[in-house]
């Protein structure tokens, strides 16, 4: 069967993108998701990401390759199995990220990339309850809610310690005053996810012209011999299945997945290639290069007050939550267990927050047994977290085989720079002096981990190696880039030297943004959608 356009992926980025190329009507689409429909209650409900959380139906449940500098550890990297991608199951914080994030893809040699030019494309995304304005869109299909008023009486205590400290305090993290401490903003709408499978996909299912094919596994892009990207060939239930397409393919696989569907059609580094015995159809060698994480530790408090584990450590407690959100749509179910946080310098030689904090009114230690669970540690506790914004640490991603049924191999290289290993202590010692303000000491018991036996620099370093772990923001593995020996796309996303393919998802990102990157892949996606159809 032939289409204009042909999606791979139905994640954040395809569900925009396959809206946007169907909404005149002129161009056939076919998207094409490997995972099974996002119909579950769980995928709705905010808290229902702990459901999915060690799913294998719905999550791929990746691993990193043990990393050396994280005492060989394999650092766990869940991905959306699902249509909606990792937008059905993250945590939903909306921060977009600092005008300089953008300003720097700008500056790596892609005109149209900077601040000034992305923010119209957040402005149409966006559904703001302030409506249109200078920083917000008030029209578009994702509903943003700020959780301000709504959070755990608990997270005013945070901004407050943090006021008394001198932090500025930010009433939105997306608006012209990113820096300081403050309550984050999330993608629901009437206390339910509003991912963009179910603002952008759903909608338009009904359309004639579009098409989805769900269960597909892509095998590889197809090539004429003049390398022209022509379709795409995909397994679906054990069937071999092919497609063409008229105008171009678009790959929305992810920063995992998308240099894994390029080197498993001959688009890589040659001698990869020639490793896994496949054909070269185009020499990239920055194809699966660049890798970018962030990289987060916990530390755990408890409380001489009530947090948010009293309230779920008991079935009453439970009970009563669940049918507050049944009848009223709010309450801590309606939210991201990630309420409070901020964006910090980590010493006065930073021209820019370099530090992202998350404060959170409940404490839980993430389960290593592959099962699902957000159970709370058995007292009144919070819990501070804390990741560097831009770490310099660069991996890859690399095929395991021929065989696309085989995980491709994750390797982030974390704390590979003096730079991350330096903001890891900047981070640990924040979050030291965070907890030293009147009202946090107020309210505070005692550290229960690390604990006070880690205080000198090389303990925190140790335990940070040892106890932390991904925010699942891996980007930049098919970075944007005039070069195509150091990129893969170019400005309008279109892959070096090939006709007919692009890239349209988190990997094309030349450098990570500071905070949630969710955002900024929707972002990416309405501009994709609008350079393809110009070009069209």
């Amino acid at each position: 069967m032939t289409y204009d356009y042909i999606i791979a992926g139905a994640g954040a980025a395809g569900c925009v993108l396959a809206n946007r190329l169907s909404a005149s009507g002129k161009h056939t689409v076919l998207l094409l998701e490997a995972g099974g429909r996002d119909s579950s209650l769980w995928f709705k409900i905010p808290v229902g990401f702990a459901k999915m959380y060690y799913n294998p139906t719905f999550n791929w449940m990746y691993y990193s390759q043990p990393q050396k500098q994280l005492n060989n550890r394999e650092i766990y990297a869940p991905r959306g199995k699902v249509q909606g991608g990792s937008g059905s199951i993250n945590a939903m914080i909306y921060v977009r990220g600092q005008a300089h994030d953008f300003d720097d893809w700008a500056a790596n040699g892609n005109d149209g990339w900077g601040f000034k030019d992305v923010l119209p494309y957040f402005r149409k995304l966006e559904n703001h309850p302030l409506g249109d304005s200078d920083y917000h869109g008030g029209s578009g299909p994702i509903s943003i809610t700020p959780m301000k008023g709504q959070t755990h009486p608990i997270c005013d205590v945070f901004l407050k310690g943090c006021d008394e400290l001198g932090y500025p305090i930010s009433d939105d993290f997306n608006g012209p005053k990113f820096e300081g401490a403050g309550i984050y903003d999330v993608n629901t709408r009437d206390g339910q996810r509003c991912s963009s499978s179910f603002a952008h996909l759903h909608p338009a299912l009904s359309r004639p012209n579009l098409t989805v094919e769900h269960f597909a596994l892509v095998d590889r892009v197809l090539f004429d011999g003049r390398q022209r990207a022509t379709g795409i060939s995909i397994t679906q239930h054990g069937v071999v299945r092919t497609f063409s397409a008229n105008k171009e393919v678009i790959l929305c696989a992810g920063a995992v997945d998308t240099p894994k569907i390029l080197q498993l059609s001959g688009v890589a580094d040659q001698a990869l290639l020639a490793r896994h015995n496949i054909p070269l159809v185009k020499h990239l060698p920055a194809v699966g290069q660049n890798l970018q994480d962030h990289l987060c530790a916990s530390y755990y408090y408890k409380a001489n007050i009530p947090t948010l584990n009293d309230q779920l450590s008991s079935l009453f407690g439970q009970f009563k939550l669940g049918l507050k959100y049944l009848f009223t749509r709010k309450g801590a179910l309606a939210m991201s267990v990630n309420q409070a946080g901020g964006f910090f310098r980590g010493d006065e030689q930073q021209t820019n927050p370099n530090l992202q904090l998350y404060f959170n009114p409940l404490s839980y230690q993430i389960p290593k047994n592959n099962k699902a669970s957000l159970k709370p540690e058995p007292y009144s506790g919070f819990l501070l977290c804390f990741n560097p914004c831009r770490p310099t640490s660069r991996g890859h991603i690399e095929i395991a085989s021929k065989n696309p049924r085989d995980a491709a191999l994750i390797d982030p290289n974390y704390l590979s720079t003096q730079k991350d290993i330096d903001e890891v202590i900047q981070g640990s010692r924040l979050m030291r002096k965070i907890m030293q303000a009147p009202a946090l000491k107020g309210i505070t018991v005692e550290e229960v981990l690390p604990g006070p036996m880690v205080e000198t620099d090389e303990q925190m370093l140790q335990y940070f190696r040892e106890n932390s772990g991904s925010i699942y923001h891996l980007c930049g593995s098919c970075a944007m880039g005039p070069d195509e020996h150091k990129s893969v796309v170019d400005k309008r996303l279109k892959v070096h030297g090939l006709d007919g393919l692009r890239i349209v998802d988190a990997s094309i990102f030349p450098n990570v943004t500071s905070g949630n990157t969710h955002a900024a892949v929707l972002m990416v996606a309405e501009k994709g959608a609008d350079l393809i159809l110009q070009d069209a």
